[in-house]
């Protein structure tokens, strides 16, 4: 198995080696996620969807979808793209519904 992955390594090029660790800092944003609501759950005792999990949420389909274009993969672009509009959308509700709040 390490043979295997050593193979593996060597054979990829400088942009193949930028490409595989900027796809894991993408994937770990979407990691990140679920890390802060399972925190924030379980400090509350009951399901809770914190801010940052949006954040980390947008951020990692973001960069997931720029992952996409770079690898050339309709499939990651499209499958990110439903995401990052409910995502948004979903910030978009934090940031009124705060701005309402202030205001009164």
């Amino acid at each position: 198995m390490i043979d295997l992955v050593a193979n593996w390594w060597d054979r990829m090029t400088g942009i193949e080696v930028w490409l595989f660790v900027f796809g894991l800092f993408a994937q770990s944003m979407f990691f990140m996620r679920f890390l802060v609501q399972w925190i924030v759950t379980e400090r509350a005792r009951k399901s809770v969807v914190p801010e940052a999990f949006w954040y980390f949420s947008i951020t990692g389909g973001i960069l997931m979808f720029t992952y996409g274009i770079l690898r050339e993969d309709p499939v990651i672009m499209l499958g990110q793209t439903t995401g990052i509009i409910i995502y948004s959308r979903n910030l978009y509700f934090i940031r009124r519904d705060k701005r309402r709040a202030s205001a009164s």
